[in-house]
């Protein structure tokens, strides 16, 4: 069946991809850019011998090496798919041995603290153009990648000032190419924006779930057995990789903050009506939060159909 990504290029977009990390992130760009030809050759590495001999096994790029600073060796376009946590020293490692008018950039979903991490050791004859493709699911590792992960969905640019602006464009033809809408964004604003359409309720179906488990009046067997739609789909979300989260929060830690701030005081808010009675406000409140669900459908990013027994990357 058709895929939507259309057919490869004619012309592969840069000559020498190098993926550093080979997760869910990383072995779908490889995918894509096997399928679409938006690279003529593939360079991946992963800090895990066990990743490495899979990403050997399934074939996902053209060498695979051990060390990052071997991997970018005359690579044109850099993309670093590693933990937010491990970026910089990724980066120092390898400044030194990037291609002068390389393309440098990054999957993750913070984007101040990578720049803060990344810029200081890259040389200044490459291009750092930090991106966040947003998309994933709660799998993880080299068979959880698919070539229309990144499809339909936002790549988000967020490129320091006075990054040369031909580099921005030709990776923003970069994602296109692999499906994706692109958005630019000033990384600051970014950050906010991602902790309250992400982070924050990633941060709340982690607290759910952990108070589902801490319950001494409902066994553990019960909250499994009698899982709602909703708690089930807070688990999918719970069950995304630990140590990404991790990072994530550690390093959009005021953006997060000032974020889970307004949700309390709209927590509280909620609490006085339910306490009160208040059957209108509660009325109220759920229409304009259902008008949200009905925008995300109309946007594309997500169907009206149900979601359970859905497998892994159908929309």
């Amino acid at each position: 069946m058709p895929d939507g990504l259309g057919a490869p290029l004619n012309e592969p977009l840069f000559q020498r991809l190098a993926l550093i990390g080979m997760g869910l992130i990383g072995s779908s760009l490889a995918r894509v850019c096997r399928r679409k030809g938006l690279a003529r050759e593939i360079i991946a590495t992963d800090s895990s011998s066990a990743v490495r001999a899979r990403v050997t096994e399934l074939a996902l790029a053209d060498h695979i090496v051990a060390a990052a600073a071997a991997a970018v060796e005359a690579a044109d376009l850099v993309i670093l798919c590693a933990p937010v946590g491990v970026m910089g020293a990724i980066a120092r490692e390898i400044g030194p041995h990037l291609l002068p008018g390389a393309i440098v950039s990054d999957v993750g979903s913070v984007k101040a603290s990578i720049i803060k991490a990344v810029a200081p050791h890259l040389p200044a004859m490459v291009h750092f153009v930090p991106s966040h493709p947003v998309a994933g699911t709660e799998q993880s590792g080299p068979e959880a990648g698919f070539p229309t992960l990144f499809f339909n969905r936002w790549s988000i640019l967020t490129p320091p000032e006075g990054t040369n602006p031909k580099a921005v464009a030709k990776l923003a033809s970069f994602w296109t190419g692999a499906g994706a809408y692109v958005e630019i964004m000033q990384p600051a604003h970014h950050d906010l924006v991602l902790a309250i359409t992400s982070h924050v309720p990633h941060l709340i179906a982690y607290n759910i779930v952990g108070t589902a488990a801490d319950l001494e009046e409902v066994t553990r067997s019960e909250v499994i057995k009698f899982s709602a739609g909703g708690f089930r789909d807070f688990t999918r979300i719970a069950a995304s990789d630990p140590t990404m989260w991790r990072d994530i929060f550690l390093n959009n830690k005021e953006a997060v903050l000032e974020m889970l701030g307004r949700f309390n005081e709209d927590l509280s808010a909620l609490q006085r009506m339910i306490r009160n009675g208040d059957a209108e406000g509660l009325f109220d409140l759920f229409t304009r939060t259902r008008a949200i669900r009905r925008g995300i459908i109309e946007q594309g990013q997500e169907t009206a159909a149900p979601d359970f027994g859905r497998r892994a990357g159908e929309t």
